[in-house]
């Protein structure tokens, strides 16, 4: 079963959307001040990007079992695995476990989708977390 805390599941659910939510830059070489380029950088996915980075380490400092379930997670949401093979997902993620798993999750398109998709199919959801946050 589900070990993580759909909180932290949660979290990441949060800031991966919001990096879903940026485009590719098309302006590399704006000017400093935002006014400038009427602050569309924001919207730009940077490889510095603060959210990026705070998700990344958010994931790094989880343990090697609640990164493997993310992963899991991720690929049950996706439809790689069904429900019912969560354990060999388990395993698979394990197996493929690195230093580099912040990285890979964060790199998934629609990662916040995928990893509520697997939270629904333990029965869990981001609903009451996104409504405390507020």
């Amino acid at each position: 079963m589900l070990t993580i805390n759909p909180e932290k599941v949660c979290h990441v659910v949060v800031k991966a959307r919001v990096l879903d939510a940026k485009e590719s830059v098309s302006d590399p070489s704006s000017g400093s001040n935002p006014t400038d380029d009427g602050g569309t950088d924001i919207l730009e996915d940077f490889a510095d990007d603060p959210t990026r980075q705070e998700l990344i380490e958010f994931i790094r400092a989880l343990d090697e079992d609640e990164q493997v379930e993310l992963v899991a997670l991720s690929w049950l949401g996706r439809g790689t695995y069904e429900f019912d093979e969560w354990e060999e997902a388990l395993e698979e993620a394990h197996a493929a476990h690195n230093e580099r798993t912040a990285e890979y999750l964060t790199g998934l398109p629609l990662l916040g989708d995928y990893l509520e998709e697997g939270l629904a199919a333990f029965g869990e959801s981001c609903e009451d977390f996104e409504k405390n946050r507020l």
